[in-house]
């Protein structure tokens, strides 16, 4: 096992670098390294989810994990929120597209991500790290749509679908969705111009 980790660690590693040059995004080797971590435990599908009191694997909303957060003692509570702020930012960016289909959408994942990893920021001792999770919170749907170019890139979810590409733009103002649809010849120039006005 840990030989697959290893591996599957220099791989992310690779493919996020290329993302980010690829996406233009400015950012720090720590979120890079952060986020090769975060890739590599979601390998295994089973680590999106929680063990209960008799240890089977269950799922609360995300609104009731926020909850449940705040109610725990402080190493608990950090414990929480990261894993709170890691899976929202993980489904967003590389399952978006079935949101769409569900109760709740990108944005709620956003912005339950967004406190998430703000109120860890605000009770992580370490700077650097503090640092890290203010600028996921800050910067969430930045990082959604990196991690969306990363799994359109390994074909996990397909920008053929142009309505959902449509949507997913006027849904979330999202830079990457806005440029395939110019790529398209969907979105021309002056409407791009007006809708950032």
């Amino acid at each position: 096992m840990t030989q697959i980790v290893s591996n599957a660690k220099d791989f992310f590693s690779e493919v996020v670098e290329q993302a980010i040059a690829q996406r233009r995004l400015k950012t720090e080797p720590l979120v890079k390294e952060y986020l090769v971590g975060l890739l590599s435990n979601y390998i295994l599908t089973a680590n999106l989810f929680s063990d209960d009191e008799s240890g089977k694997k269950r799922q609360d909303t995300l609104a009731e994990t926020l909850l449940k957060a705040y109610q725990v003692e402080t190493p608990l509570r950090r414990e929480m929120l990261k894993k709170l702020g890691d899976t929202s930012l993980y489904i967003s960016g590389f399952f978006g597209d079935s949101l769409r289909r569900k109760l709740v959408d990108v944005d709620y994942y956003a912005e339950i991500g967004g406190v998430a990893y703000g109120s860890l920021a605000g009770m992580t001792s370490e700077e650097r790290y503090a640092w890290v999770y203010t600028d996921f919170s800050q910067r969430f749907l930045e990082y959604v749509d990196l991690l969306t170019y990363i799994s359109q890139q390994a074909s996990i979810q397909s920008d053929k679908d142009v309505l959902r590409l449509y949507d997913r733009y006027m849904t979330t103002g999202s830079s990457l969705a806005k440029e395939q649809l110019v790529e398209l010849g969907l979105l021309n120039l002056d409407l791009k111009k007006a809708v950032n006005q």
